[in-house]
């Protein structure tokens, strides 16, 4: 095997390791930033409503956010590969400081939520521009020591996010909900200006002149078999293209408008109407005239914003539509996992997010260590296992004993975490690692957009199916929703227990199947060896 060590230890920006050190602090700041608001307001919505009235929408405080990040990634990845990482990440953070003043400021529920939005759309960047660069600082063999920190920022982030919400709801103001951004992310932007530091870089279209039958560079070694390049990788970070290639504005446009569409017919219906209402067919058919609108868009332009080449190429595809997966999956631990321990263990709030919380603990360990698999057997055979095993651990839930003990679930919960590790992270770094500098934000933004998409509808996917469990056992007198609001006025009575646990078990087998589902798309679509790239800053 070839020396797989950086031929030198600074950073692309030319810069000493303290200095790259600065720079992720400021990413890790960035990404708690991210994570924190897509859950800190859930514990908070009783004092906002009693605040600001407006009970009947305020499900769109977290959808409208949810939205706007999600139909921006592919947006801001692009822009990214043509502008440089820092002007799209530095307008992205004060875009999303912004929005959280004017959530503080907010006086009625119709502004918060439009503000919530402004959040959302510089919540899109902090996500997609912080993934990018953490691949742009690192060789490929140091990349496992960022995403397992970003990891560990992102999931502890979003856990703890209901619990800082109702301390600052119960002690101070809901307002303070979003006034502390404002510190946490002056900070994060400092540091960002005062030390990223990026080179001149040729614009993408001649980044791709020399491309080869998968669109990479010809000056690729394969992953080998410790998944690492046979040649130096280097440390590169991004950097301002030479030549600056006009942006896909009509692209843009189409995008964020079909993606708002369908993503809104998804978390909608079945909600605020039924599925097969007026409402729901009409989103569904104009989000599908907008999708056909996009491809048009998007085949004339010359620098599209979704280009062709990340679904032509084996490797991209496949891991995105296997994270697309994981976004599925993911629905069932933390949608349903925390109402299956309050209404079925008859677990208190605290204990039940204790349940749900330990796979943060073994995710992260287990993503860290991954590399030491993955370097013997290859990215793609890493995820295999990752995802098998994860299908187990799902598959097994359904089989746990009624109504069961709390260290049952917390056991399968710590397991799964350690599966989900070992699965996406050596895809994010692998399909990262195949790319160079003027793709890989386009690429990181396609692989989080199908993640956030797969999130969503599992959400209504699997919303569809706790319900329909839930009316049949409970003879159509219930379903999740009003489940969950009994529960705050005292325990489930004994029929609730069992028809939570059946709709949950059916979630989970939905879940195994969707984890099965990424186990045969990395099988029979992703290479064997990942086509590693042999300059990765270039």
């Amino acid at each position: 095997m070839g020396d797989t060590r950086p031929a030198t230890r600074h950073t692309a920006q030319g810069t000493a390791t303290g200095r790259r050190g600065a720079v992720v602090a400021a990413l890790m700041l960035s990404m708690a930033l991210a994570a924190l608001d897509s859950t800190v307001v859930s514990t908070a919505v009783p004092q906002i409503v009693g605040d600001l009235g407006g009970f009947s929408v305020f499900s769109w405080l977290f959808s409208g956010y949810l939205l706007a990040v999600t139909v921006t990634l592919p947006v801001y990845g692009k822009l990214s590969d043509t502008f440089g990482r820092k002007p799209v990440l530095v307008a992205g953070t004060v875009l999303f400081l912004l929005g959280s003043l004017l959530c503080a400021l907010a006086w009625n529920m119709g502004a918060l939520i439009a503000f919530r939005v402004v959040q959302g759309l510089g919540g899109g960047a902090l996500q997609g521009t912080v993934q990018t660069l953490a691949a742009d600082l690192y060789p490929l063999e140091e990349r496992p020591k960022i995403q397992s920190k970003l990891s560990t920022v992102w999931a502890v982030s979003a856990v703890a996010g209901p619990g800082v919400g109702g301390l600052l709801a119960a002690y101070a103001d809901w307002r303070w909900i979003f006034l502390v951004n404002l510190p946490v992310g002056a900070v994060a932007l400092w540091l960002i200006v005062r030390h990223l530091h990026e080179p001149r870089r040729e614009s993408p279209a001649r980044a791709r002149a020399d491309a080869g039958p998968e669109g990479t560079s010809r000056a690729r070694a394969d992953a080998g078999p410790e998944g690492t390049s046979r040649t130096r990788a280097d440390a590169g970070s991004g950097g301002t293209p030479r030549a600056r290639a006009d942006v896909d504005w009509a692209g843009a446009l189409t995008v964020f408008a079909c993606g708002g569409v369908l993503l809104t017919a998804l978390v909608q219906g079945g909600v605020a109407w039924p599925w097969l209402s007026a409402p729901s067919l009409a989103l569904f058919a104009a989000g599908l005239a907008l999708a056909g609108l996009v491809v048009v868009v998007e085949r004339r332009a010359a620098q599209p914003i979704i280009p062709g080449w990340v679904w032509r190429r084996r490797t991209i595809a496949a891991v995105n539509l296997a994270l697309g997966a994981l976004g599925l999956l993911m629905v069932a631990p933390t949608v349903f996992l925390p109402t299956y321990a309050q209404s079925v263990l008859e677990l208190d709030p605290v204990s039940a997010g204790f349940v749900l919380s330990v796979w943060t603990l073994s995710w992260p360990v287990s993503a860290a260590l991954s590399q030491h698999v993955y370097r013997r057997i290859g990215f793609r055979d890493t995820a295999l296992l990752g995802i098998g095993a994860a299908a187990l651990v799902l598959l097994a839930f359904p089989f746990l004993p009624y109504p069961g003990e709390a260290w049952q679930p917390t056991v399968l919960m710590l397991l799964l975490g350690a599966a989900l590790g070992l699965f996406q992270l050596p895809l994010i770094v692998g399909v990262q690692s195949t790319v160079g500098w003027s793709e890989r934000g386009t690429t990181t933004a396609s692989v989080l957009f199908c993640r956030q998409t797969g999130q969503t509808v599992g959400a209504a996917v699997f919303g569809a199916v706790a319900n329909g469990v839930l009316a049949t056992r409970l003879g159509g007198a219930g379903d999740l929703d009003s489940v969950t609001g009994a529960l705050a006025s005292g325990p489930a009575q004994e029929a609730t227990r069992r028809a939570v646990a059946d709709a949950v078990h059916a979630v989970y087998l939905g879940a195994s199947c969707a984890a099965a589902l990424a186990f045969a798309v990395l099988l029979l679509v992703a290479p064997r060896r990942f086509p590693v790239l042999t300059h990765q800053g270039d």
